[in-house]
């Protein structure tokens, strides 16, 4: 049986729990992107990009039943992202999808996954270098 969605060929939740986990096991240590997080509520942050995830490639609409739509440059603007914050914020997301397996994450779904990453990353950048 092929799978349906992205997010059931990499293994559902566990897989993007992982990913994200991964990447904000590095966030909360990062003396650059580090303070742009809600230092009170650092599970709440990880949940709510879980569940964005999740929901963006084709699991449960997590994100949108809990918070509404996604708005991420309005989420996003209050943030200094420059692009030392959008490199990394990538570098640290880049070493967490490495921590994951290529039979759970298979190079295809790998570089779907990666490239959206890219362009999400670039399109939050609202400061001039």
């Amino acid at each position: 049986m092929q799978p349906t969605s992205v997010y059931d060929a990499v293994g559902g939740m566990e897989t993007f729990e992982k990913l994200v986990g991964g990447f904000y096991a590095q966030v909360r240590e990062d003396d650059l992107i580090g303070p742009m997080y809600p230092q009170q509520d650092w599970e709440g942050s990880e949940q709510r990009l879980t569940w964005f995830l999740v929901q963006y490639w084709g699991g449960p609409q997590l994100f949108s039943e809990q918070r509404g739509h996604p708005r991420l440059r309005m989420r996003h603007a209050p943030y200094p992202i420059d692009m030392a914050a959008h490199d990394r914020w990538l570098e640290l997301m880049g070493n967490s999808l490495a921590q994951i397996d290529e039979e759970t994450i298979p190079p295809a779904y790998r570089a779907m996954i990666w490239d959206h990453m890219e362009r999400v990353a670039a399109m939050l950048i609202n400061r001039a270098p």
